[in-house]
């Protein structure tokens, strides 16, 4: 069985389930030096770096080289676990987000290099599939489809922008599209399982702050663990 990649930012992942047995492991590839942690059955990348003194800031995040790491290492395909706003009521924080597409207005990274390659940028629906039917089988409420709206960063989003994403997208965060994109350039199979850790600024009166957006991402790390958990049994048993 080809490993399992997984792209997080939630460091609570981290040292439990399908975490808890990873060595750590430095690679230099074409785009640069890229940290991963691996197993036979799980590679997976801390899009933020691990030292908690020198978090790795969104917009300078080298998703290349991320992503060609775990191509090298020849993972069969990449999950990426996203902290997301929301930008419709009805998705409040604590819910569980699969996207079936994005926007991204912004140039973003590419692992274009030499001649030209032109995608039709989509997010993979075997993927998505094995996210949602994962999810079913562990009892995790998730909701299936949804527009992500990836931001530049590291800033989060004035209220004007919110209200003009809020006609066009469900979610906004910060690092999806653009994973999407390096890896279908890639060649890589990548769908993306998204936490809904806060209202958008301005469509609460609250003041929003990271020790509230944190909050709901510890709140959703448990489930999300058995949904990759799930996840990997179903690759597993695939293979038997």
């Amino acid at each position: 069985m080809k490993p399992l990649g997984i792209i997080s930012g939630t460091v609570f992942l981290r040292g439990k389930g399908i975490f808890a047995e990873l060595r750590e492991e430095r690679l230099q590839t074409v785009f640069g030096p890229a940290l991963v942690l691996r197993s036979a059955e799980v590679v997976f990348v801390p899009r933020h770096g691990i030292d908690p003194d020198h978090h790795i800031l969104p917009h300078l995040i080298n998703h290349p080289a991320n992503l060609q790491a775990l191509k090298e290492l020849g993972v069969g395909a990449v999950l990426g676990v996203n902290s997301t706003g929301s930008l419709k009521r009805r998705l409040k924080p604590g819910m569980l987000v699969v996207p079936d597409d994005y926007l991204m207005p912004q140039p973003g990274p590419t692992a274009v290099q030499g001649k030209a390659v032109h995608i039709a940028p989509v997010l993979n629906g075997e993927v998505r599939q094995t996210i949602l039917t994962a999810a079913r089988a562990c009892g995790a409420e998730v909701v299936d489809g949804g527009i992500y709206w990836q931001t530049a960063g590291p800033r989060l989003e004035t209220r004007a922008e919110i209200a003009m994403m809020a006609q066009f997208a469900d979610i906004v965060g910060m690092t999806m599209a653009s994973e999407a994109i390096v890896a279908q350039e890639l060649g890589l199979p990548y769908a993306s399982l998204c936490s809904v850790d806060n209202f958008a600024h301005g469509l609460e009166d609250k003041e929003l702050t990271m020790e509230k957006i944190l909050w709901h991402a510890r709140r959703n790390a448990e489930t999300i663990q058995k949904i990759l958990g799930c996840c990997l049994e179903r690759a597993l048993q695939a293979t038997d």
